[in-house]
């Protein structure tokens, strides 16, 4: 049987996810100029120009968008206060649940980040070691285990709370104040928190993707829900050379050359090994169901298409943008190093009981007048 043999000098799929990757790491940067623009005005206390803030910022929220998402599954209404963010993890979900963690390796912006601090460290240990840096399994599946655990402490932690608790939590001021946090952390980073990421840095420098294959929860869950997608990579074993380029390839570390259906949850449909596969119709994306083959160009468009769609959706809808006023942003701006997060359940329960006398009271006076 001879053998069809394809060159792999150009791989335009991997340059249009390149591409992709850019345009949302742009837009990333483009979202927070504008929310920067937003905290002067903040910090002007509403007395310079007003700049809209950017429902996107909601997407670095994803602790609030899974509270919002296991709201609106207890109640089937999209919380006011990030709904964008909850549009996004759903976005988000949908890629992963059709291309399996697609996001990761198409869209995240600390993913791409990550991918290119990789490229980096694999250049440096291919010249001095002649391969990649790995660590061995023993040490390896107890670090991805990681992720799973703060995946699992963030789902008990959100479940244990009542359907009252959870949209008194969400209806919070933390909880609005979050983003505005989120970019005071980084604007005014402590050193031990830039030792941390410093760390990280080179960590990723030396293993790669040391923060999505260990720590990331939100990677965890993509993971997951990855696992489900009925879209996966398949080796014909009958034309396969055994060349183990595919599995050499594969950022993942996945031993795409030993197993007929890649069904890992660290895959993330990046289709480096379908690229470097040197025989052809040998390692293709295949549907699980109808058995077709599915192009990667196909994968691309589907990739942006459901994530547009998802979050196009939210703004049709008229719940894209949040209901807190500007007013309410500057009173919560003023305190807001005074604004903690509650430290428990049962705390978050003594709030809906004080905010349940408080309507009660205000309904008193209702009667009254």
């Amino acid at each position: 049987m001879s053998l069809k043999y394809v060159k792999n000098i150009d791989k335009p799929i991997q340059k249009i996810r390149f591409a992709v990757q850019v345009t949302f790491a742009l837009l990333c940067i483009w979202i927070g100029i504008e929310f920067s623009q937003f905290i002067s005005y903040l910090e002007s206390n509403g007395a310079g120009i007003f700049h809209q803030r950017p429902p996107g910022a909601e997407g670095f929220l994803p602790i609030s968008a899974l509270m919002s998402l296991v709201y609106f599954v207890q109640t089937g209404q999209v919380h006011h206060v990030h709904p964008a963010g909850f549009f996004i993890l759903l976005a988000i979900i949908g890629v992963s649940f059709v291309f399996g963690k697609g996001f990761c390796s198409w869209m995240c912006p600390v993913g791409f980040l990550s991918e290119m601090v990789g490229d980096f460290g694999d250049r440096i240990f291919k010249k001095i070691f002649k391969k990649k840096f790995k660590l061995h399994r023993f040490i390896d599946y107890p670090l991805r285990s990681l992720k799973y655990l703060l995946l699992a402490f963030f789902l008990f932690a959100i479940f244990s709370m009542t359907e009252a608790s959870l949209a008194v939590f969400l209806s919070g001021e933390y909880n609005i104040a979050a983003d505005l946090k989120m970019y005071y952390f980084f604007a005014d980073i402590s050193r031990f928190s830039l030792i941390v990421i410093g760390s990280l840095f080179l960590l990723s420098i030396v293993i790669r993707n040391f923060w999505c294959r260990y720590l990331c929860p939100y990677g965890a869950l993509l993971g997951l829900v990855g696992i489900l997608s009925p879209n996966k990579i398949k080796r014909n074993a009958a034309s396969c050379i055994d060349c183990g380029l595919c599995a050499k390839a594969c950022p993942s570390f996945i031993k795409v050359d030993k197993v007929i259906t890649v069904r890992s949850d660290e895959c993330t449909s990046c289709l480096n090994c379908v690229d470097v596969c040197p025989v052809a119709d040998t390692l293709d994306v295949k549907n699980v169901f109808s058995k077709k083959k599915v192009s990667k160009k196909l994968i691309a468009a589907g990739v942006i298409m459901i994530f547009i769609s998802i979050t196009g959706l939210g703004m049709l809808s008229g719940k894209w943008h949040n209901d807190v006023s500007k007013e309410d942003y500057l009173m919560i701006h003023k305190h807001l190093n005074s604004i903690g997060h509650p430290t428990s359940s049962s705390e978050i329960n003594e709030l809906n009981k004080s905010t349940e006398k408080e309507n009660v009271k205000e309904n008193e006076k209702g009667r009254n007048r």
